[in-house]
């Protein structure tokens, strides 16, 4: 685990200071659900550009390029980086939403098999039963009850055989509503399992799609930046120290915040303290704790320790939980960022925010508006 770069967030002096918060199972099932592991992933063909990316302006911008020697300067090799961590962001969710479609569906096959293990025991034993009212039929010399009855001379016995008769059919009839019952749900139990079984086939190859995706991006942008002097990646991490701490300026210049005075709720609150505990460990994606996490696995686990259950992805974050304006927002409200709410963090007052950025940094803090903002979430209105 690196040490964590906390970014300082700027902040408005007229907002009020928000307090410190403290730093089978059915055993063939589960073979049939291992499945085949996913390959090794390969870089995505596309190769890294610098077309469109635009010129970056200011001191810093300029020092770059000459260093380069005419080549692509570091604010442009910046917003490259940046573009590609995007997109493998976005990738994230992607193979998140897969990987919890994918438990949904191995744990309903699960119950499936279950359901069918137990009905085809019950067809069985109603099958014995079947065969041992055959054989007593045949033993009585296979003249149907009713005919006996219509045979017998002794009037009290054939009234006595007469509900006999009546009951045995009742219950014969019962039986055989039993037995049509359960082949039919035995039935419907391996189509369902059938069906659950295809899903899962494509869920895993999107899963493994994503994760090709999000492999092939990150080593994109890792080759980028090894090919940069050490002297040059300290200056792309102030290039992008600066572009955040800038757009997080005009943020707060936009009066967006002026007299926000939100308190966090008492969930709120254990949101952020817990989440606080987690600064300085590793991104990873796909990773949920307990030691590296992706931005929605934090935000994640940082509410389910406050004892609220939220879904697993950004976009289903955004989706599903009470949307609440910014100028309303309060500490351990969820702010979710980028046009695909492919990224969230917490917000923990002042116009800070404690997320999980990307491959390559560890959990921090820094400015609010240093993304940009799709809205707000809270997961205990």
């Amino acid at each position: 685990m690196g040490v964590a770069r906390v970014r300082r967030p700027l902040i408005s002096s007229t907002l009020p200071s928000s307090g410190r918060h403290g730093p089978l199972v059915v055993a063939c099932a589960l073979v049939l659900l291992a499945g085949p592991a996913l390959g090794t992933a390969h870089a995505d063909p596309e190769r890294p550009g610098t077309g469109g990316a635009g010129t970056g302006s200011g001191s810093g911008s300029a020092a770059g390029a000459g260093e380069r020697g005419g080549g692509p300067n570091l604010e442009e090799i910046r917003k490259e980086i940046e573009r590609l961590h995007d997109k493998a962001e976005s990738a994230t969710d992607a193979y998140n939403a897969a990987e919890s479609a994918t438990k949904k569906q191995q744990k309903r096959i699960v119950e499936l098999a279950k359901r069918i293990d137990t009905t085809q025991g019950k067809l069985d034993t109603l099958r014995d039963t079947a065969g041992a009212m055959a054989r007593a039929q045949y033993r009585s010399g296979g003249v149907p009850p009713a005919a006996k009855l219509m045979l017998s001379d002794d009037p009290e016995d054939f009234l006595r055989g007469l509900s006999l008769t009546h009951k045995g059919q009742q219950a014969t009839r019962s039986f055989i509503g039993t037995l049509t019952d359960t082949r039919s749900r035995l039935r419907g139990d391996a189509k369902d399992a059938s069906d659950a079984w295809q899903k899962l086939e494509k869920t895993r190859k999107k899963k493994a799609a994503a994760k090709k995706k999000i492999n092939g991006r990150l080593k994109q942008a890792k080759k980028i930046e090894a090919g940069l002097k050490a002297e040059e990646r300290e200056r792309l991490r102030e290039l992008e120290d600066e572009a955040a701490e800038a757009k997080q300026a005009k943020w707060l210049k936009s009066g967006v915040l002026d007299g926000l005075d939100g308190k966090a709720s008492p969930a709120g609150r254990r949101a952020v303290e817990w989440a606080t505990k987690q600064l300085g460990k590793d991104y990873v994606w796909g990773a949920e704790g307990p030691d590296t996490f992706d931005c929605s696995g934090l935000t994640m686990r940082a509410w389910e320790a406050a004892g609220v259950r939220i879904p697993r992805t950004s976009q289903e974050q955004w989706k599903q939980l009470p949307h609440v304006p910014v100028g309303k927002m309060r500490p351990g409200d969820l702010i979710i960022y980028k046009k695909d709410a492919s990224h969230v963090g917490i917000y923990v007052g002042d116009g800070a925010l404690l997320h999980a950025p990307r491959t390559g940094r560890q959990i921090t803090v820094e400015g609010a508006g240093s993304m940009p903002i799709l809205g707000v979430v809270r997961p205990d209105k």
